[in-house]
């Protein structure tokens, strides 16, 4: 087996199963179901007006994900209603959507935070739904309803939808990039959110020249993309997201531990041509945690 097949096997052990898509599946189905019910004159419907967002919507979640991004469309007249509401209009729109998550989810945790409903589950998976109205041009207006209560605005189709075309014109491989470094992060402390690193692989994989190979390039890509990383500005503190334009921060200098995989990535590479492949496999794990094949 060489480092395609390993690749390929450890792209695969990134996929999250069946068993864990229904779950969420029908958790989203119960929640929707009760939102249209309760916001749009008992409309029966569990999947009407939702999309997901966040790394779960663009398909770069891997097993561990613990949060559900959820996008929930509202009906206009409920902006009407609270745009005009007596002091925090916001604030009383999130309770809203929170109490009418509650009819279905009476013993599980649902809390707000901010601009979103918050359902905390016994098994770890945290929902966050973000109640929206959509605008002529595409965007959603949500609720913040913090220092005081304001509307603001957010792009996540054409994010997504940026997303979506430059992993079809990669082969694919944006995508599995954006899980791998997903693994390395966890594997290895890295304080970096999934946009950021999305953001990051986006940017990285447009330029990149094996961009449209298969499996068997992906131990360059492991070296490249890490160079990529290990090599930005250490006083950049924010990206802009693919598609809006939105500003993603980083929360920590993330540079060093990439600088580190990218040495494990070059000696995994030199194991490779010497036909060390146990000892190149070691440092692949090293990089990526225990789903890499040993």
């Amino acid at each position: 087996m060489g480092e395609g097949d390993w690749f390929s096997q450890f792209c695969g052990a990134l996929r999250i199963n069946a068993d864990k898509r229904g779950s969420i599946g029908y958790r989203t189905g119960r929640i929707v179901g009760q939102l249209n019910y309760d916001l749009r004159d008992k409309l029966d419907s569990k999947s009407a007006y939702r999309f997901y967002v966040g790394s779960y919507g663009r398909s770069t979640a891997i097993p561990s994900v613990s949060d559900v991004d959820l996008l929930y469309e509202l009906p206009y007249s409920l902006y009407l209603r609270f745009h005009g509401h007596a002091g925090n209009g916001q604030s009383a729109l999130l309770a809203l959507v929170r109490n009418s998550i509650r009819n279905t989810y009476k013993t599980s945790e649902v809390s707000g935070d901010g601009q979103v409903v918050v359902i905390n589950f016994d098994d770890g998976i945290r929902f966050e739904i973000l109640p929206a109205f959509v605008n002529d041009n595409g965007s959603y207006t949500f609720a913040d309803s913090n220092g005081g209560g304001s509307w603001r605005v957010c792009k996540p189709k054409q994010e997504m939808n940026a997303f979506a075309v430059r992993n079809m014109a990669c082969n694919q491989n944006l995508v599995e990039l954006s899980r791998m470094a997903r693994a390395w992060r966890d594997t290895n402390n890295v304080s970096m959110s999934g946009m950021l690193v999305d953001t990051l692989a986006f940017q990285f994989i447009a330029n990149w020249e094996y961009r449209d190979k298969s499996y068997l390039y992906y131990d360059f890509m492991t070296r490249d993309f890490f160079r990529y990383l290990a090599n930005l500005d250490t006083s950049q503190i924010y990206w802009l997201a693919p598609g809006s334009g939105s500003y993603v921060y980083r929360s920590d200098v993330f540079q060093n531990k990439a600088r580190s995989a990218e040495l494990r990535a070059i000696e995994a590479i030199t194991h490779i041509a010497n036909g060390e492949n146990w000892s190149a496999r070691q440092k692949f794990r090293a990089i990526y945690g225990t789903a890499f094949p040993d």
